[in-house]
């Protein structure tokens, strides 16, 4: 099947209007030009994609699936357009990224402003993905690096180790649990709890715990930030579940307390994923180097000890 753009842009058109008339308009044709376009998809595809009833036309099942499919094409279009544009303007690469809640919010933001100093010719699409979401991006082309932490499927993906993550419950400094150095996860959950939006990684993992637990989180509040669980949590709201990285930060500022997880899932090896380390641009290939390089005094450190 070989589609025009033209009539793909016009079939998204009737079905967002609702009607050929309308979308004829809007793409500037007329209306038997729009019905002809429409009918040539229909062929093509080998499907009624409209039922054309009295007051303008509605999908068919057929035409749910092509709609779906159509705006995807056309938004890879205009992205294409929109990397174009760039390179003419000087720039010389392009990294896509999916990565986590804690790559997107507690330690890129760190890592990324020397990267992109140091390669002012480079730009990053860093986008917040659920870790299952993230190799299927790799993996069928939509980003070129994914990031995730913990157990992942990483569906025959090259992974790449560069540091490991633990998860800590985090208090108030006067919290009744901030005396001990110890706790499993099933044990607070009676307590109030602040947690991430319910979009982040993190907190999509722990609804997954606390479903096979039997009994949920009783979540306070839910906010964007590691940074901003942790001003909540010393205030007095409730616990958490925070990286030790992003607690360890606001420890001293904001009055809190960290209690090590005894539950296995709190210790999280983290991954670069690729298709192939070897067929990347230098450009990516060196922002995998700069990641693992961030952590490698960490890991040497360890060693040592």
């Amino acid at each position: 099947m070989q589609f025009d753009l033209l009539d793909l842009r016009l079939f998204v058109l009737a079905a967002d209007e609702g009607s050929l008339t309308r979308a004829a308009l809007r793409g500037h044709l007329s209306l038997a030009a729009a019905s002809s376009r429409i009918k040539s998809l229909e062929a093509q595809s080998g499907h009624a994609l409209f039922y054309r009833e009295a007051r303008g036309v509605r999908l068919t099942p057929p035409g749910e699936a092509f709609l779906h499919h159509a705006r995807g094409v056309l938004r890879q279009v205009d992205q294409l357009r929109v990397d174009l544009q760039e390179y003419g303007g000087g720039l010389r690469g392009h990294v896509r990224v999916f990565a986590n809640t804690t790559a997107v919010t507690d330690f890129l933001p760190e890592i990324l402003p020397g990267f992109l100093s140091e390669n002012s010719r480079i730009n990053v699409d860093l986008q917040e993905k659920p870790n299952a979401e993230i190799a299927r991006g790799v993996l069928d082309g939509r980003a070129d690096i994914g990031i995730v932490a913990g157990q992942v499927d990483m569906l025959g993906l090259q992974a790449i180790h560069f540091s490991t993550d633990r998860l800590v419950l985090v208090t108030a400094h006067n919290h009744p649990f901030a005396t001990q150095k110890t706790i499993a996860f099933a044990d607070t959950l009676e307590e109030d709890a602040v947690g991430m939006n319910h979009r982040s990684t993190l907190q999509t993992f722990l609804a997954q715990v606390t479903e096979k637990l039997g009994k949920p989180l009783k979540l306070r509040i839910q906010l964007s930030s590691f940074d901003a669980m942790c001003r909540m949590i010393g205030a007095g709201v409730g616990v958490g579940i925070v990286p030790e990285s992003a607690a360890r930060r606001n420890q001293e500022s904001m009055g809190l307390a960290l209690i090590e997880l005894t539950d296995a899932w709190s210790v999280r090896e983290r991954y670069i994923l690729v298709r192939d380390r070897a067929a990347l641009p230098r450009y990516a290939q060196a922002l995998i180097e700069t990641l693992c390089a961030h952590y490698k005094p960490l890991t040497n450190q360890g060693e040592a000890t």
